[in-house]
């Protein structure tokens, strides 16, 4: 583990003492030792365990794409976005390239983004409708937004090694959060074995037998519900295979289960 210093930009949770996680025994260790969400937050957004995806984030930030060639990206991994105390969890893939690799928050930057968080705030669970940077006065209301995947890959494809590595900070991150929250909304079959495959090391039992994906699906969860939707890619939206009624009905689930 080495010392790295915070880079001031806009919500970066990093500062000068936050210990940089270097191998994956080092993401085991630190995620353990983070005793509070703002201190985990910290701690991802400075790790290096995965050399790949080091490489890959901080090409991408190098080289950029010719439509923010003037703007300068985050490039480092992403921590969770929202309140510490949500009701709602809402956990996605990993981040995109040019999206939250770029601006440094979770699905802001990108057309992902701009349908989740045009739901959200249909819902009441976000301030505005759009997400553009991590400094553009968004906010969220009892929900908060992660990932089992906090670099962007390449091809939008963490390998299974890369996905292991990354676990303990999903793991954490739920167990920190597990207090207040009634409603986890999984995006995505990536996202829903990656859920169920952190719950242990969370201390979360998985129920049996192992629930199977599905847009809509509901499974009880330590008291908890976990809700099945499909993911908010371009894939899904442009081909309708989500619409923003399908979306919308998910959400209004989770903030029922919420209350």
């Amino acid at each position: 583990m080495i010392a790295r210093p915070g880079t001031g930009w806009p919500g970066d949770p990093a500062t000068p003492r936050t210990p940089v996680a270097a191998q994956p025994a080092d993401v085991v260790a630190l995620a353990a030792a983070a005793r509070s969400p703002h201190a985990l937050d910290a701690r991802v957004s400075v790790c290096r365990a995965c050399p790949r995806l080091v490489a890959w984030r901080e090409e991408v930030a190098a080289v950029k794409r010719r439509a923010f060639a003037d703007q300068d990206y985050w490039g480092r991994p992403v921590p969770g976005f929202g309140p510490y105390d949500a009701r709602i969890a809402v956990v996605g893939l990993a981040p995109a390239a040019h999206g939250a690799n770029r601006t440094g928050r979770m699905f802001t930057g990108d057309r992902s983004g701009d349908w989740l968080y045009a739901a959200l705030h249909r819902a009441g669970l976000a301030s505005r409708a759009t997400a553009v940077s991590a400094d553009d006065g968004l906010e969220l209301y009892g929900v908060r937004i992660t990932a089992p995947v906090h670099c962007a890959p390449p091809d939008n494809l963490p390998t299974p090694a890369e996905r292991h590595t990354c676990r303990p900070w999903l793991a954490r991150e739920l167990r920190l959060l597990w207090p207040t929250l009634r409603a986890v909304v999984v995006l995505g079959g990536f996202g829903w074995a990656a859920l169920l495959a952190t719950l242990p090391e969370a201390g979360i039992a998985v129920p049996r037998p192992r629930p199977r994906f599905g847009h809509g699906a509901e499974v009880g969860l330590d008291g908890r519900v976990l809700l099945g939707c499909f993911h908010v890619s371009q894939q899904n939206t442009q081909t309708g295979r989500l619409t923003e009624a399908m979306l919308d009905a998910v959400l209004a689930r989770a903030v029922e289960l919420a209350r």
